[in-house]
């Protein structure tokens, strides 16, 4: 099972949304990273054939993507960032719509539907109408529409937007599970979901693979640039000027200090301690001037 890119590009005029991006995934969990407009969505895209490259090859175990056609759909699931529905559709309803549009017989898909709907906790409000669910809800039904044919790529743009902190680990386990036998690829800008479960992390930046690792050693790059200093809150302003910060909070033992977060190559001033690195203080460090 391999998923391939071969110097693959998307030109839009003498924009270049993606720059020849080569490289493969296998079974797992990859995580895709970017600030808006670095070509997340137009890659994903281009894997789900919404999109063909202006030049370079996806490839599926070795046959172009383009070229396999209906059958390499039938191996693919999609949740994009925003999806239509019928409004007065139930939950369980549009998940047999969508099940009929993938060419799924209808016992199968009954049985299919209830179990994925039981899975991302959906189960108990299969009957109510499309248009009553919050954001979150709908994000939930997005993710058991696109697991429906259940597919061998599973494309996932932000899958735990408008979730609740015990909903996202929900869902990131259950992500996990399901990736042992899949590949997965999630686009988010919630930098700890992937943190934990992506095996490798894709850093898209203007179009352009910066770095592809996993989360441990991207965070390793991290190690001696990451700092914490205690300074009153008169000279904050003069810390935010002079490095990235990453986080402020207010002293525990004083008002009139704030400890920050900063990210530097040298010892930032004579009391700064150096701190543990995270994904979040890697994503600064490639994303910050574009942030």
């Amino acid at each position: 099972m391999e998923l391939q890119f071969k110097n693959v590009t998307k030109e839009y005029g003498n924009v270049h949304a993606v720059e020849h991006v080569t490289h493969s995934m296998g079974k797992g969990v990859y995580g895709l990273l970017g600030v808006n407009g670095a070509g997340k969505t137009t890659l994903m895209r281009m894997i789900c054939t919404a999109i063909t490259p202006t030049s370079g090859e996806i490839l599926w175990n070795g046959k172009d993507i383009f070229s396999l056609g209906a059958s390499y759909r039938e191996i693919l699931g999609y949740l994009p960032q925003s999806y239509g529905f019928y409004p007065d559709l139930s939950v369980y309803d549009y998940m047999l719509y969508i099940a009929s549009i993938k060419g799924i017989r209808p016992i199968m898909a009954k049985k299919r539907a209830l179990k994925l709907l039981e899975q991302v906790g959906m189960a108990e409000k299969r009957k109510r109408k499309m248009r009553t669910l919050s954001g979150g809800m709908i994000r939930r039904v997005g993710i058991a529409q696109a697991m429906l044919n259940d597919p061998w790529i599973l494309v996932l743009d932000e899958p735990t937007a408008g979730l609740d902190p015990k909903q996202r680990i929900s869902i990131r386990n259950y992500i996990s599970k399901i990736a042992l036998d899949k590949i997965v690829l999630i686009a988010t800008h919630i930098v700890s979901d992937i943190e934990w479960i992506a095996q490798s992390i894709v850093m898209l930046k203007q179009g352009v693979v910066v770095d592809f690792d996993s989360p441990h050693n991207l965070i390793a790059k991290m190690n001696g640039k990451v700092w914490e200093i205690l300074v009153e809150k008169e000279t904050l302003a003069s810390i935010q000027n002079c490095f990235q910060t990453v986080n402020i909070v207010r002293d525990e033992k004083s008002e009139n200090f704030v400890r920050v977060r900063v990210l530097s190559e040298e010892i930032p001033c004579g009391n700064a301690v150096m701190v543990t690195p995270s994904l979040e203080d890697y994503y600064l460090y490639i994303f910050g001037e574009e942030i």
